[in-house]
């Protein structure tokens, strides 16, 4: 398939750093700096192509993130897709914007 022209949206569900790191998804793989989250409806996840694209949490809607990667499969549950915290990175980006 090719791109949509139409800017697509997923609601998402933040997993617990700890459990996504664990033996049974990523397996220590993951640094400090990254977010784990899942498709909030079944079979619902990133595609390629999606890298790049923002995270955004809260009642204040703000960018916590940066789509990074995902599992081969994207819809397989132990290997869910990873985000890099724009948190973690705020003083780079700010003074990078500069």
């Amino acid at each position: 398939r090719g791109l949509s022209p139409t800017l697509q949206e997923l609601e998402v569900t933040l997993m617990d750093a700890r459990m996504c790191n664990n033996s049974r998804f990523w397996d220590g793989d993951l640094a400090p700096t990254m977010i784990c989250f899942q498709g909030r409806h079944r079979g619902s996840a990133p595609a390629k192509g999606d890298s790049g694209s923002p995270l955004v949490c809260g009642k204040r809607p703000a960018v916590a993130g940066v789509m990074s990667f995902s599992g081969p499969n994207a819809t397989d549950p132990f290997k869910p897709p990873v985000a890099t915290s724009t948190v973690k990175y705020k003083k780079w980006i700010r003074k990078t914007l500069q």
